[in-house]
């Protein structure tokens, strides 16, 4: 048993802390420039494409060299920009990024230069709700980024990803309820000690998928990366950004994914703890191993953001926010009761696992036939809205029956006239050339 290292933060002297927090900092800036190009790579390769090759060995410094190409680009800022919030935007989101990887453990209590410390830089009793904190203050900076442009796509996108962030982060933290009532404690390094030796993702299985579907939308990715939607809002809240300001959202955006990644780790992977049939091995949670496996998982959830992007196409802003609200949220809600309940019977009642298993499939086969008899009764809701449809299509259309003239609805059919047969009736029935357009507007209405 890897034991509980909680009591450990705290005690460490002052240039410990100073250290781990300068190895973070550069293990984040390393993972997302190894990042930047593997999503380059596979992307190429599912595309039947070469990829970056040429900078570096297979191209491995080609996300290097960008980001000096960024730095060094000239910067145009927009006259009707904010010039104090249009500084300060990307800033608040590329710390933000950072500061939420400081209570992320990467490995156990270890020795390092005779100081034993654990591989994390700081722990308190609630912090998975500073993750989800920290995450709220980083979409100040899309906001405010899209405000301060001045400009009306940049806004919009804005706007957006306040609704984004709103929506998804409810679902990824109800997703994280049925977590802190099995580890009973909101602390990641309390949460890891309590997945040995099963991982919650197995006995929770409806969080983790929420979680993993949540996050996606939370980091603003493919298909869920509604606020940079290219076909309608241009770049959405970053375009009138350039040089080194843009490339601090690139480096948040990145950075974000992974968090999320290594937070999904912690709370449903059993974080450093070695996956099976490495955990049978004495030394596999010991000394700087964890690290190996840590960064694995975290890679694994990497590259399930790169496959999306790969193989999804972008969602309906209407379809995505009719998921996260009545599909995500509602499934978490039911999952959390089922959970709770569980644990009442567990606890007060001394339940057998198997008499809580005969309970959940009871409990799982009332919610599936009653979302049977709900969608039975949405059906013939249905049919008698069409039924009333098809009786209104029938009947004639008049576009000037409430005084204005207005389109056809969805099913009615304007029995439209060409200009020239109404032209025709016109000098058929003695009418004067002078006349043939006034004819023709009155009698549009009643052809």
């Amino acid at each position: 048993m890897s034991g509980s290292q909680f009591g450990f933060f705290g005690t460490d002297p002052w240039w410990m802390v100073i250290l781990k927090a300068v190895v973070i900092f550069g293990m984040l800036v390393v993972i997302t420039l190894f990042t930047i190009w593997w999503e380059r790579r596979v992307v190429s390769r599912m595309q039947n494409r070469i990829g970056p090759n040429r900078v570096g060995p297979a191209g491995l410094l080609q996300s290097l060299m960008d980001g000096f190409k960024l730095a060094f680009k000239e910067e145009i800022i927009p006259k009707s920009a904010h010039v104090a919030v249009y500084w300060i935007a990307p800033v608040i989101s590329a710390t933000a990024a950072f500061l939420a990887f400081a209570v992320i453990p990467f490995g156990p209590i270890v020795s390092i230069f005779g100081v034993e410390t654990p591989l994390q830089l700081t722990d308190f009793p609630v912090s998975v709700l500073y993750v989800l904190g920290i995450a709220s203050i980083g979409v100040y900076g899309l906001v405010l980024a899209g405000w301060s442009s001045g400009s009306t796509y940049p806004l919009l996108g804005g706007l957006r990803s306040t609704a984004q962030v709103i929506s998804y982060e409810i679902a990824m933290g109800l997703s994280f309820v049925a977590v802190f009532l099995f580890a009973g404690s909101m602390s990641t390094s309390e949460i890891i000690a309590q997945q040995e030796p099963i991982w919650f993702a197995v006995i929770l299985l409806p969080s983790f998928l929420i979680y993993v579907t949540s996050m996606v939308g939370e980091t603003n990715r493919a298909p869920f990366d509604l606020p940079e939607a290219e076909g309608e809002l241009v770049g959405g809240f970053h375009t009138e950004y350039s040089s080194l300001k843009f490339a601090m959202f690139f480096l948040a955006e990145y950075i974000n994914m992974v968090t999320v990644s290594a937070l999904a780790t912690t709370l449903f992977l059993g974080g450093w703890l070695a996956p099976w049939p490495l955990s049978l091995w004495d030394s596999a949670n010991t000394g700087w191993w964890p690290v190996l496996w840590w960064l694995l998982k975290v890679q694994l959830f990497i590259f399930m953001f790169i496959w999306l992007r790969a193989t999804l196409p972008r969602l309906r802003y209407d379809q995505f926010m009719k998921f996260g609200w009545k599909v995500l949220i509602p499934a978490s809600l039911g999952w959390i009761f089922i959970v709770a309940i569980a644990r009442v019977f567990r606890n007060d009642f001394s339940f057998t696992n198997q008499q809580l298993l005969l309970t959940g499939a009871a409990a799982i086969a009332v919610l599936l036939i009653g979302s049977w008899l709900l969608q039975i009764r949405s059906d013939r809701k249905q049919q008698s809205l069409e039924d009333e449809r098809e009786v209104e299509t029938n009947a004639p259309f008049d576009p000037m029956a409430g005084g204005h003239p207005v389109p056809p609805m969805p099913g009615q059919i304007f029995p439209y006239s060409p200009r020239r047969v109404l032209a025709k009736q016109s000098v058929a029935g003695g009418v004067s050339p002078s006349d043939k357009d006034t004819n023709a507007i009155e009698e549009i209405p009643n052809a």
